[in-house]
């Protein structure tokens, strides 16, 4: 078996146009997003490892933030995961797999989390 390394932010809370219903067009709705990334891992981590030894988490979360496009309205949220799935292959020539987990809160009537899970191996 081979190492890895997985790197995450979970259940953050962006803002994003998507959604087929006349309702959802026109406005942002909130998503709960979680972002994993795995990587080869260093041989080694030290105490004094550089973060070039790593990647910087933030990065996975301004992919599923900042990196949207602004005023691109998804209509699916498949497509929401699959950008930010690619904006993270651009990033960094390092990533062999993301997985995007998004959860639609404006649908939710008891708490319960729907959405979906796109997982991408690079190609």
């Amino acid at each position: 078996m081979s190492d890895s390394l997985i790197l995450e932010v979970a259940d953050f809370e962006h803002e994003v146009l998507t959604g087929i219903y006349s309702e959802e067009t026109g406005r942002p709705q909130p998503l709960r997003i979680t972002v994993s990334v795995a990587i080869k891992p260093a041989d080694r981590y030290a105490p004094d490892s550089p973060l070039s030894a790593s990647k910087n988490y933030m990065d996975l979360k301004f992919a599923a933030s900042e990196a949207l496009p602004a005023g691109v309205h998804f209509k699916l949220i498949e497509a929401v995961a699959d950008h930010i799935c690619e904006s993270l292959f651009i990033q960094d020539a390092r990533v062999a797999r993301v997985s995007v987990k998004l959860v639609k809160l404006a649908i939710s009537e008891n708490g319960e989390a729907i959405g979906i899970t796109l997982t991408r191996e690079r190609r």
